[in-house]
């Protein structure tokens, strides 16, 4: 009766689970709105049939080894049995056959999002083309450079739906992970370390983002809305900040560099010095007067490096 209520407890635990879950919203790392998503998405659904497929071999041998090997029909059971040929090439293929199915499409489609998906937006000022936007973790709070359209926000951006947007991603100071369930995976920022990670909204709509790596007390309210508006409508969002928000002063962004949470902000211009992406020992530096230090060595130290020019791109 024991071992009858061991293997009874896990599937009525997942059978809770599953009521739990469909009593609430969708969950949105299961909910793609985009290319990139919904890639992942695939993967993670293939992902899930071949770990169901091990667990349905395995409860089947399981059923098969108590009832042919019971302790009432333990005939022909050897348990100091060894040197069958057969069953062990049988477990030993089984398993990389597993690994291969796994990793050939995890693989595709990792090479695959390197790329920029593509577009599907109408006729605008960027159709055609993919929209670049700088991003640098806070703590706790996000920043948001267009460095074509030469305007920043905070805690917010707003991308044009149907259109690959390149995100390239730096820290002030702590590690963060920019992660948009959504619309595709995380990727992390790093000081000194630029990474890029493409996404697309298939159509408009509202898009929560959020830090995926903890990053101190402000963590839970360093979230972010993707704001995916029809192409035409960026362009006169781009427009009316442009001529009607404030500029980011010096002043204001070292602000903004303290550690803090604050409300989603715009701005029409920022200074020369933000787009210098800067972490927060070099800013230090920079402020005191000293030379800014940085390793050559390390891939994407440079912050020369025309990886980090603004503007539309069309690779």
């Amino acid at each position: 009766m024991k071992n009858l209520k061991a293997l009874i407890k896990p599937f009525l635990l997942i059978g809770v689970i599953s009521m739990l879950t469909g009593c609430s919203d969708k969950i949105a790392v299961l909910n793609p709105q985009g290319p990139v998503a919904r890639s992942q998405y695939h993967l993670i659904i293939w992902s899930l049939i071949m770990m169901s497929l091990v667990l349905a071999i395995v409860l089947i041998l399981f059923v098969y080894v108590l009832a042919r090997f019971g302790r009432k029909k333990g005939d022909g059971y050897d348990p100091n049995d060894t040197g069958n040929r057969k069953l062990e090439i049988i477990w030993m293929i089984v398993p990389v056959v597993i690994c291969v199915l796994l990793a050939v499409p995890t693989v595709k489609t990792l090479f695959t999002l390197n790329h920029p998906p593509k577009a599907t937006a109408a006729s605008s000022a960027i159709a055609g083309k993919t929209l670049t936007i700088d991003v640098t973790s806070v703590q706790w709070k996000w920043l948001f450079r267009y460095p074509d359209q030469k305007i920043e926000t905070v805690n917010y951006v707003v991308i044009p739906a149907g259109t690959p947007v390149k995100f390239r991603l730096h820290a002030y100071d702590a590690m963060n992970a920019f992660w948009v369930p959504e619309l595709g995976g995380q990727q992390y920022t790093m000081t000194d370390m630029p990474m890029k990670l493409w996404l697309q909204a298939d159509k408009p709509g509202n898009y929560t983002g959020r830090s995926s790596n903890y990053s101190g007390r402000g963590f839970a309210h360093m979230t972010f809305t993707v704001m995916a508006r029809k192409a035409n409508d960026f362009d006169s969002w781009a427009r009316n900040v442009k001529d009607n928000k404030p500029a980011l002063t010096h002043e204001k962004y070292m602000e903004l560099l303290k550690p803090d949470t604050v409300k989603a902000q715009a701005f029409s211009s920022y200074p020369e010095i933000v787009s210098k992406n800067l972490n927060e020992a070099q800013m230090k530096a920079l402020m005191n007067g000293e030379s800014i230090d940085t390793d050559s060595s390390m891939d994407g130290m440079n912050m020369d490096d025309d990886s980090w020019k603004g503007g539309h791109n069309n690779d």
